[in-house]
């Protein structure tokens, strides 16, 4: 039996800490979306009570024809928070399964699961450092 180690071309959460992540070569230091192709999207929320469901209905992909994700991994900053149901209702309707971690263990298993190939989106709030 051969064994092979599987690469993705995606880039890779290198590390994390108070106030930022770094996704390949980049320092991130607001909440962002990473998207199915692993690029960082502003995410338009700096903490977890100013979220809503809007934020959530920006997770779905609009066009018909564009590749959804099997998951969303929310990181809900510093500690570990669940949202509203509320505010996942269009992933629901959508099809689209919601893990909820703090962003830290996000991060972590946003490289596990895309390291596998899995089609993964995250939404991780980066929280500013007081």
């Amino acid at each position: 039996m051969k064994f092979q180690l599987e690469t993705s071309s995606l880039p890779v959460i290198g590390g994390h800490g108070p106030g930022w992540i770094s996704l390949g070569n980049q320092r991130i230091t607001e909440s962002v979306m990473i998207d199915l192709a692993g690029q960082a999207l502003p995410w338009g929320t700096p903490a977890f009570d100013g979220l809503g469901a809007e934020h959530f209905a920006l997770l779905v992909p609009q066009e018909a024809a564009a590749p959804r994700p099997e998951l969303v991994l929310f990181g809900s900053g510093t500690r570990l928070r669940f949202p509203r149901p509320a505010w996942l209702r269009p992933l629901i309707e959508a099809g689209i399964g919601v893990e909820t971690m703090d962003t830290a263990a996000a991060c972590r298993t946003w490289n596990i699961l895309t390291g596998e190939g899995r089609r993964v989106l995250a939404a991780l709030l980066v929280e500013p450092v007081a």
